[in-house]
């Protein structure tokens, strides 16, 4: 199972989150993000664009993950790196894997990072 954190900021729009995860290159299964962003319109109207899942992701799960990106912003708030990474390791679980680090959409309002778990 493959599955999107996605990462952005309250003013973007749906589509800067969907170029993220176009720039990722895979389909996916489901897409997750923090918990405090999984009420923001546009990720619930990028969910039902793909027709996956939602998944919000508790915050103190957030802040168990180590990712490939650092980012201090994200680190101050969030506890970890990336959040789009940490993201969707917690929503994976146990013995997720990156495919790749975080990537930006193009206008740099959202980013994107898939992890799969053994099960893929």
């Amino acid at each position: 199972m493959k599955i999107a954190g996605i990462g952005f900021r309250a003013e973007a729009p749906t589509a800067s989150l969907q170029d993220a995860l176009n720039q990722t290159g895979h389909a996916v299964d489901a897409i997750a993000t923090a918990a405090d962003k999984a009420d923001a319109p546009q990720i619930k109207e990028l969910a039902e664009i793909l027709g996956v899942p939602l998944i919000a992701v508790p915050l103190d799960e957030l802040s168990q993950e180590i990712t490939i990106t650092q980012s201090p912003r994200v680190a101050e708030r969030y506890g970890t790196g990336s959040l789009a990474e940490a993201a969707a390791l917690a929503a994976v679980g146990e013995n997720a894997h990156l495919l790749d680090r975080r990537v930006t959409s193009t206008d740099g309002m959202a980013t994107a990072a898939i992890a799969e778990g053994p099960d893929a």
